[in-house]
């Protein structure tokens, strides 16, 4: 009849907004149910209108199917949010997020937050439109979040816990306790490392002639080079009680026996072998057997020196590496070390430009100073340190 409410008629027909078709009934995958006879043509050009807390916005559908798995490209998924009576999409979410949700369908993928949304939002919001994991990972990469790399953990239930014992301190309480251990030795052999270097510690026979590898140490020596062989005994037995070697075998019990079980216990044998930080725990081992060695081959020898004290010098040297140990028990030495790896590139452009500067300054002070009798540059390479103190 004609004397119906008009209003009450366009609520029970709502017009065809989007192009004459109808979203109250369930969705066909990809486009929504009841389109027209050959709809397929029509798939293009198919648009749909998206309400979030009342700001409208209208895309097409073959946009929202790139991503079948997500809230809006799901038909059955977003069928749940239809109003019929308006013909469109309702959500009740944070509106200046939606820009970039929509974007994400747009540009195939990428994601970026509005400036005016807080991260804690818009992660939710990338939560609530199920956009995956893939998507959460770029934007929380793009937000500068680290990365949490995967663990790989051996298979066996025994060999699993003790790996992360000794190589995750922040598994358990235990693991913590172990990783306080190893910090403490470590930090006492470097102390040893720089106490057995002081004089009134310091057997200068160990720096002058042979014997006394391991510091205080030391025979006297004889008209042809080499130490006497009771002086030479006498020595060794005082090398071997003497408290620096003492300490310092007890540091690499510890680490010889850190270094094992977590070599034994690990997921991969290849894999632990090239990683740089064992590669350090290794070196920083090496130098106490060869110098062992080297005291147990020079006691056999009756004092005859073993090995060059050049050698030796750089074997020692060497122990300083242990410093580098703490890195493992240090995320921020860790987060350091990435950013001066990313960083090469400037590094080396600084080091060029600091180099050229280097050659100007100090060819500059050597002619300067050329007629200069008293001269304390008397070339232009020996004026290359002056030129980088100041």
């Amino acid at each position: 009849g004609g004397g119906g409410d008009p209003l009450l008629e366009e609520a029970q027909h709502p017009p065809a907004l989007l192009g004459g078709d109808r979203y109250d009934q369930p969705p066909a995958p990809a486009v929504p149910a009841g389109q027209p006879a050959g709809g397929g043509e029509h798939e293009c050009c198919e648009r749909v209108v998206i309400n979030i807390s009342g700001l409208r916005f209208e895309t097409q559908l073959k946009t929202l199917a790139q991503f079948p798995e997500t809230l809006l490209g799901d038909p059955r998924k977003r069928m749940r949010y239809f109003d019929p009576l308006r013909n469109e999409y309702f959500f009740d979410r944070n509106r200046p997020s939606f820009d970039a949700i929509l974007y994400y369908y747009q540009s195939g993928g990428r994601i970026r937050r509005p400036v005016n949304v807080p991260i804690d939002i818009f992660t939710e919001e990338i939560r609530f439109y199920q956009l995956g994991e893939e998507a959460m990972e770029k934007f929380r990469e793009d937000e500068g979040f680290i990365r949490e790399e995967q663990r790989p953990l051996p298979e066996k239930e025994f060999q699993r816990q003790v790996w992360l014992l000794f190589e995750y301190p922040e598994s358990s309480g235990p693991a913590r306790g172990i990783a306080i251990v190893s910090v403490l030795v470590i930090l006492i052999s470097i102390v040893i490392f720089c106490l057995e270097t002081l004089p009134e510690f310091r057997d200068d026979h160990d720096y002058e002639g042979t014997g006394g590898t391991f510091g205080t140490g030391g025979g006297p020596l004889s008209p042809d080079g080499f130490t006497n062989s009771s002086s030479s005994a006498a020595s060794m037995v005082s090398s071997f009680t003497d408290p620096f070697f003492v300490v310092e075998t007890l540091c690499i019990i510890w680490f010889s026996f850190e270094l094992l079980v977590r070599f034994f216990a690990c997921p991969s044998k290849a894999t632990f072998s090239k990683n740089i930080m064992n590669i350090i725990d290794i070196v920083a081992i090496i130098p106490y057997f060869i110098t062992l060695g080297t005291e147990l081959a020079e006691r056999q020898g009756n004092g005859q020196q073993a090995m060059s004290l050049a050698i030796l010098r750089v074997i020692r040297l060497v122990r300083v590496f242990r410093i580098f140990k703490l890195s493992r028990h240090s995320k921020g030495l860790q987060i350091l070390g990435q950013t001066l790896k990313a960083s090469m590139r400037e590094l080396g452009l600084l080091i060029f430009f600091l180099f050229i500067g280097v050659i100007l300054f100090s060819s500059a002070v050597y002619f300067a100073e050329a007629d200069d009798p008293s001269s304390g540059f008397s070339s232009i390479p020996d004026a290359f340190w002056w030129a980088v103190v100041t």
